[in-house]
């Protein structure tokens, strides 16, 4: 198994999405102490860095919006009416 250094923590070569699988495979305890830490790890972060990481989230949220293919008005109010009958 390939280990690379992150900082001063050791990760075993394991993609995010890897090391996310192995994480819900946890029992609820022990995912919620995670949780925990996770984002008290947040609360470290710069003005700077934070700022930088909601204009990030921003523009993703922004890119996803504009690529999200769209309904016509007149049938999402048809649809809803239909369920509301």
């Amino acid at each position: 198994m390939k280990i690379r250094q992150v900082g001063d923590a050791r990760i075993a070569g394991m993609s995010v999405e890897e090391i996310e699988a192995q994480a819900l495979q946890l029992d609820p305890k022990d995912r919620a102490r995670l949780a925990e830490k996770l984002l008290a790890s947040l609360e470290t972060l710069s003005d700077d860095e934070n700022d930088r990481l909601w204009a990030e989230e921003a523009e993703r949220r922004d890119a996803d919006w504009e690529s999200a293919p769209g309904r016509p008005a007149a049938d999402v109010l048809r649809d809803a009416r239909a369920k509301l009958k």
